[in-house]
């Protein structure tokens, strides 16, 4: 199987980690020789509640079985989309209350920037140096990255770059700007966290200017950082919410939120603003709802903290430099690539996978499931410190 899965898989790199998945179940991955490997990637911050959540199998299951795909978005009514989008409208702040459901987070993206200069009548776009938004061409139109846009360009033009958490540079913001796009948490860039208040200063330089506000939440979204979406931690409210990943619990999806009054824009002047054929897919839709049901109806997300917390005492070592990030969207920082790679593929022998971050090269990713014990991080932080140990010494 490894042999076919490199030979008529197209790859997305030389060296693969290539792990022959069997099965997988809560905060555990299984190979075909049924070795267990503790689960510290979550498919990149998209299994929020684990593998195999019984209430996300039960959902997809029931749904698959009334009816799958049937017509293109935003035609038919169909039960689970509705249904999330109206409990997305009721856990966010005005005004926020309209969703356009898509296939992935860089859909969304696109949407959103769409949808930007369709309000505004503006062109011009603000992003963040080092930012990554997604990997088709308008998204990496606003990634912050030269290295992997240099062999795609020409992209779209009319982008400016400001550094994140730097407050002169928001005199870029214009009134030719349609809209600023940011990661409410930089994810790629090594899990930067916004620092006095600028994200507060961002939407107030967005307010004088007529810009809007988006902000991706692609990967802070569904709990990560303690709460639903990771913005509430800092005081305001974008124009325009773009989110993934683990709104899906493991199911491929992305939506982009906004005020109805703005979404309406996207129907008419040309009708089919932006359309999709499987964005609300039913089985997909059911999946996101038993996701977002279960974090607003338990106490996962008040326990994020504590384990936070956890995490953050236990990672102490002096090859650590520090613990970025926030709730369970945590990164180790290293001295070095080199290091930062050993773990990574040392940890693996050992039955913990952890994985690396876009373009911080030094750092390791842990994004683990939301339901992750306390057993089971100190099982993980153990590995992770006698790696460490074994090369200090």
């Amino acid at each position: 199987m490894k042999k076919d899965f490199l030979r008529y898989q197209a790859q997305t790199s030389p060296h693969p980690i290539a792990l022959e998945v069997a099965r997988a179940g809560g905060s555990y991955i299984y190979d075909t020789e049924d070795n267990a490997y503790l689960d510290f990637i979550a498919g990149v911050s998209a299994n929020t509640l684990g593998h195999g959540h019984p209430r996300i199998v039960e959902a997809v299951t029931r749904q698959a079985a009334h009816y799958m795909h049937v017509m293109v978005y935003g035609e038919f009514v169909q039960e689970p989309a509705v249904k999330l989008a109206r409990l997305l409208a009721e856990n966010l702040p005005g005004p926020l209350d309209t969703t356009y459901l898509v296939n992935s987070g860089t859909e969304a993206t696109e949407g959103a920037l769409k949808l930007a200069r369709k309000v505004t009548g503006r062109t011009g776009i603000i992003a963040a140096h080092r930012a990554y938004h997604g990997n088709t061409q308008g998204s990496m139109s606003v990634m912050g990255y030269e290295e992997r846009k240099r062999a795609f360009r020409p992209l779209i033009p009319g982008n400016r770059f400001i550094t994140f958490n730097k407050e002169e540079e928001l005199q870029k913001i214009t009134d030719r700007t349609a809209a600023v796009i940011l990661e409410t948490i930089q994810g790629g860039a090594g899990f930067i966290v916004p620092e006095d208040n600028y994200l507060q200063k961002v939407r107030k330089r967005c307010d004088q200017t007529g810009a809007l506000l988006i902000l991706d939440e692609i990967q802070p979204g569904f709990g990560r950082t303690g709460k639903l979406f990771g913005f509430e931690h800092y005081g305001i409210v974008p124009d325009i919410l773009v989110m993934g990943k683990g709104m899906g619990g493991g199911m491929p999806v992305g939506a982009f939120t906004a005020s109805g009054k703005h979404m309406a824009l996207l129907t008419d002047k040309p009708l089919l603003g932006h359309i999709t054929t499987f964005g609300g897919n039913p089985v997909i839709a059911a999946a996101c709802l038993a996701t977002l049901q279960e974090l607003t109806e338990t106490s996962i997300m008040s326990g994020i903290p504590a384990k936070e917390a956890l995490f953050r005492s236990l990672l102490v070592h002096p090859l650590i430099s520090e613990v970025r990030g926030k709730g369970l969207m945590l990164a180790i920082m290293t001295a070095s690539a080199e290091l930062a790679a050993h773990i990574m593929q040392e940890s693996l022998m050992r039955g913990l996978l952890l994985f690396g971050l876009l373009f911080e090269r030094k750092a390791v990713r842990i994004t683990p499931p939301l339901t992750i014990s306390e057993a089971e991080i100190r099982q993980g932080c153990n590995i992770i410190l006698n790696i460490l140990d074994e090369w200090h010494d």
